[in-house]
């Protein structure tokens, strides 16, 4: 495994958790009026995309940053869903 591939995993991790702090603030205050629904669908479906992809080439690097971005992403989904419209 080469440093990049190590580096790649780390930061496609990391940015799979950004979505993180949003889908937290949802469900904390119960409200999810603000967001762009169609960004997050665009990146969930992307994600997801990736994710099979990652499968099909057997790249884990891809493939594991991706499925934390369906994770996190697919929370902010969710949450729109449930509180979209309060």
């Amino acid at each position: 495994m080469t440093l990049v591939t190590v580096l790649a995993t780390i930061f496609g991790i990391a940015s799979g958790f950004a979505n993180l702090p949003q889908a937290i603030k949802i469900f904390k205050r119960k409200s999810a009026k603000d967001i762009s629904i169609i960004t997050y669908l665009i990146v969930f479906v992307g994600a997801i995309v990736w994710t099979l992809y990652g499968i099909e080439i057997n790249d884990y690097p891809v493939l594991i940053s991706n499925a934390f971005g369906i994770v996190t992403v697919g929370a902010v989904v969710v949450g729109w869903f449930f509180y979209g419209k309060s």
